[in-house]
């Protein structure tokens, strides 16, 4: 019997499951929920809507990427078939639990959230064994840390130390802006070269080795320090130097009118929030009048979601044999969305904004949420099909 398409490889299922969790989440919170969680009395309901933002909806999506980059990047198979539903299978029930809240399975929860990352690990680190190579070795040690920290908050609800489950949410944050700083520096160069030249035949876009680098380091050492000195100074320069890493990215963006394309510009704007948050982070630290949330919803918000909108948008096409210079409408629109989202999410936290609040919540989870919805519209026919020109093979990223 013939393999269905979207079970060809991990993208194919992993981003639109990622997608339909970012569509509905915010809609079940919002509009049925009143932004309150029925079984949820113990655990802080921001905790728990962050916890599925981050380890939901962008781990399903850190899974699709990883599930399918990483065995091209070693030129193996890739994972397909009966791999991919008993992944997705250890990642549904943890998503249930928490749709509702529901206090008293989290450690049901936890020990599915634990069993998928794992799995998921043993995955791609398989591939890196089989061709006996190291090179990618960082992303691995990020997911099992990843994974590590996940259990840390579970541990931290479990005790009742909400303090403790915050750090280290703030913490999971971190290593995802780490992995996506590491695969922006992949996927820069691409997406940017063929911007420049869509025949292929040259790459004038070359970063500098420090700028790919220093984000990522200065991102380690600010989420190291503020887990283990959260009273100190130390957390506070290091978030400034994180966030400046970030922005000196944008020094190279300047490419002329290809930087305006849909792609590009997201892909900037994943480093320019990311820089923006790790700055207000330090200047909340150092005592200015802003609210630390600030920081943390330009990282998870505006960061994180510019960067996996990005990333499902430029995988899904070339995957399915599509270039990047004819995208679909629902590319661009999902792009806007999600980037009124962050907007609207981080604007009425500064005083000159602040005239927005408190509707600014609701606005900004139906924006996030209709974004992964118009991607899945558009993308999820593209990914059930055989790729084009391929009979249901994937083109290399």
């Amino acid at each position: 019997m013939r393999e269905r398409p979207i079970l060809a490889e991990a993208l194919r299922l992993f981003f639109p499951l990622a997608a339909a969790h970012g569509a509905l989440l915010p809609f079940l919170w919002v509009v049925l929920g009143g932004y309150e969680l029925p079984f949820s009395s113990d655990i802080p309901s921001s905790q728990w809507h962050a916890h599925e933002m981050i380890f939901g909806t962008y781990g399903m999506a850190l899974a699709g990427f990883l599930g399918s980059a990483v065995p091209e990047w070693t030129d193996t198979g890739p994972p397909r078939g009966r791999a991919l539903l008993c992944l997705a299978a250890l990642w549904l029930p943890a998503r249930l639990v928490g749709a509702v809240g529901a206090d008293a399975l989290s450690p049901v929860a936890a020990v599915f959230d634990l069993a998928f990352l794992v799995a998921l690990s043993a995955l791609i680190g398989r591939a890196m064994l089989e061709r006996r190579t190291t090179k990618h070795l960082a992303f691995l040690f990020w997911l099992l840390s990843f994974a590590a920290v996940a259990a840390g908050v579970r541990y931290g609800w479990f005790v009742g130390d909400v303090a403790l489950s915050a750090r280290l949410l703030e913490t999971a944050l971190c290593i995802f802006i780490v992995l996506f700083s590491l695969s922006a520096s992949r996927i820069n160069v691409v997406v940017i070269n063929l911007a420049l030249d869509p025949t292929g035949e040259t790459t004038p876009y070359r970063p500098h080795p420090g700028r790919r680098h220093a984000a990522a380091a200065m991102t380690v050492l600010y989420m190291a320090s503020a887990l283990i000195f959260p009273e100190s100074g130390v957390p506070a320069w290091l978030a400034l130097a994180a966030g400046a890493a970030f922005l000196d990215r944008l020094a190279e963006w300047f490419i002329g009118r290809p930087a305006f394309r849909t792609e590009v510009v997201m892909l900037a704007l994943g480093n320019a929030f990311a820089g923006a948050g790790f700055l207000a982070l330090g200047a909340t630290r150092l005592g200015f009048d802003l609210p630390p949330v600030a920081g943390l919803h330009m990282l998870s918000v505006g960061a994180l979601g510019c960067a996996v909108m990005a990333v499902l948008v430029i995988a899904g096409l070339r995957h399915t044999g599509r270039d990047l210079l004819h995208l679909p409408w629902q590319a661009h629109g999902a792009a806007l969305l999600m980037v009124a989202a962050a907007f609207v999410r981080v604007l009425p936290e500064f005083a000159f904004a602040a005239g927005l609040a408190p509707l600014h919540h609701a606005i900004s989870a139906l924006l996030w949420a209709a974004s992964f919805g118009v991607w899945l519209h558009g993308f999820l026919p593209m990914l059930a099909a055989p790729g084009v020109g391929q009979d249901g093979a994937c083109n290399g990223a």
